[in-house]
């Protein structure tokens, strides 16, 4: 049991907890996640505010990051040897499976307990990578790849995909939640099906992620 990461959750519900699950189709992979049956239940309203204030997004793992893990175990020629930047990395999942097949990994996310995720996941999956708090704090252009799941739930956040190209010629985008995204630098390659790990009742939508790739 993480220890720290329920600690980290407790500020959100006390009788919240992780535990570690096994990805559903990547049985390589597990991760220190959102425990769903013990806060399985009505909430208060000030549980709903506390909720709201401390949404453990790192204690989810993402359709778009599971499907882009699944596509770099699946594909590893694609990351092996490269530099490669989790942008937004939540829970660690991306830079979990690119360090699995031999990438230099920098996961990258301003929320400091989605950095201790990070940190706790590489050790439950007995890979290193570095964890970084600022994508523009790092050095421009000495990662080979930059990676991107789930971070355009926001149309506001489309800044970022010109952003990206300072840090790396190459970028993948993965998403579930802004449709017709169109941008000259980006070509759609693939599209997968996955689902949010705990399942979170999402729409049916939310389960087809399309993939991009810098052209």
């Amino acid at each position: 049991m993480s220890l720290l990461l329920n600690q980290a959750l407790a500020q959100m519900l006390p009788s919240a907890r992780v535990k570690e699950v096994t990805l559903p189709g990547i049985n390589k992979i597990r991760l220190w996640l959102v425990d769903p049956e013990p806060i399985d239940r009505a909430f208060s309203s000030d549980e709903i505010i506390a909720i709201l204030e401390h949404t453990p997004y790192w204690g989810f793992c993402w359709g778009s990051g599971l499907a882009l893990a699944r596509f770099i175990l699946e594909n590893p020629e694609e990351v092996t040897g490269k530099r490669v930047i989790d942008f937004g990395a939540g829970s660690g999942v991306v830079a979990v499976a690119a360090a699995m097949v031999g990438a230099e990994v920098i996961a990258c996310d301003i929320d400091p307990i989605s950095q201790l995720a990070c940190k706790e996941n590489a050790c439950l999956n007995k890979v290193s990578f570095q964890v970084a708090e600022d994508l523009l704090a790092l050095p421009e252009m000495e990662a080979d790849l930059l990676i991107a799941a789930d971070v355009l739930y926001d149309r506001e956040n489309l800044p970022w995909l010109d952003i990206f190209f300072r840090f790396a010629p190459e970028v993948w985008v993965a998403d579930s939640r802004v449709r017709n995204f169109s941008h000259s630098s980006y070509q759609l390659a693939d599209t997968f099906n996955a689902n949010t790990v705990p399942e979170m009742g999402e729409p049916y939508e939310f389960s087809s992620i399309r993939f991009y790739r810098s052209v």
